[in-house]
């Protein structure tokens, strides 16, 4: 692959749009989410999928996406549509479109299909070859299974998305409401799929998404339900409505106070390991102290804090000799 894909793309909020809805594809264009996605699968019926396409092309080329993931998640590859999605979108927007996200994912062959489909048209067209990266999206028994091959499947991998709904219906788990906890299950019925995805994608340095929660008026249940994935290491959730847009860029951004904390570990655990700061492998910040293993905590908080774009309000200073 030419061009390699960002997989460090800011996604707290990955906001669903349907492709077939022109209102709604305006409206997305002013609203503070990280990421958009616009879709042709599920949010679009049958008879639209074929004008949502052009929809959809024409939004990505003279729409104001300053800011956003821009991505449009085609139909399942077991479709008769999901071929004339990705050449129609990719070949008519190509320039302007940052990812393909792949619903229903099984297999990695699938994965390396959309890889290979995808290369065949930037040749085509003459675009940057590499440069539009692949979500893959698993919602079923067999996906998660599967979910390692499926992670190493292509270079264009970006993410790894949980789909509860279908997943639920593929295992028969007995809920009310999608992402919530069942009466009279475990403590957490939720969470060795959640595990078993962030496994996966951060075994092969992929963001881990957490998929849709469908009471988009209930911040509260969104919070807590979003609370749950971002403890585990999460990168971001998908939002459905725009009032879940500022609880997901809260609950999956580091606090200012651990965001601060984390940048001076940095700073000083770069002084003390140095000449001047007398080589030491392990040293005292404050009444904490700090190494290597520190040092990695802190990367990946500080990573998460730049790339919502935080701005740190401490320093560090080096002691006096």
């Amino acid at each position: 692959m030419s061009t390699p894909v960002n997989r460090l793309r800011p996604r707290r909020s990955c906001l669903a749009v349907p492709g077939s809805n022109p209102r709604f594809l305006e409206k997305a264009q002013g609203l503070p989410a990280d990421q958009v996605f616009l879709d042709l699968e599920d949010a679009c019926a049958p008879l639209a999928k074929e004008g949502a396409r052009h929809n959809i092309v024409d939004v990505l080329n003279n729409g104001d996406w300053s800011g956003k993931t821009r991505v449009v998640r085609v139909n399942d590859w077991r479709t008769h549509w999901t071929y004339r999605d990705v050449v129609t979108v990719v070949e008519g927007a190509g320039p302007n479109l940052d990812c393909i996200m792949l619903p229903k994912v099984q297999d990695a062959t699938q994965v390396k299909a959309l890889d290979l489909l995808l290369t065949q048209i930037e040749k085509t067209m003459g675009f940057e070859v590499g440069k539009i990266g692949i979500e893959a999206q698993i919602e079923n028994a067999k996906g998660l299974v599967n979910v390692d091959e499926i992670a190493a499947a292509s270079e264009r991998l970006e993410t790894i998305i949980f789909g509860p709904a279908d997943f639920m219906a593929s295992i028969n788990m007995k809920s009310l409401v999608v992402g919530e906890q069942p009466p009279g299950y475990p403590a957490d019925a939720y969470h060795y799929i959640l595990m078993r995805i962030l496994m996966a994608a951060r075994h092969h340095d992929l963001q881990a998404i957490d998929g849709p929660y469908l009471q988009i008026k209930n911040i509260d249940g969104y919070r807590e339900v979003a609370g749950r994935s971002a403890a585990l290491g999460f990168d971001g959730k998908w939002v459905l409505h725009p009032g879940q847009v500022e609880a997901a860029n809260e609950i999956y951004s580091p606090s200012q106070e651990d965001y601060d904390h984390a940048e001076l570990i940095l700073d000083a655990y770069e002084y003390y390991t140095s000449e001047a700061g007398g080589k030491k492998g392990s040293a005292m910040l404050g009444d904490e102290m700090i190494d290597e293993a520190s040092r990695k905590m802190a990367l990946v908080i500080a990573g998460k804090g730049r790339a919502a774009g935080m701005t740190r309000t401490s320093k560090f200073e080096a002691p006096e000799a």
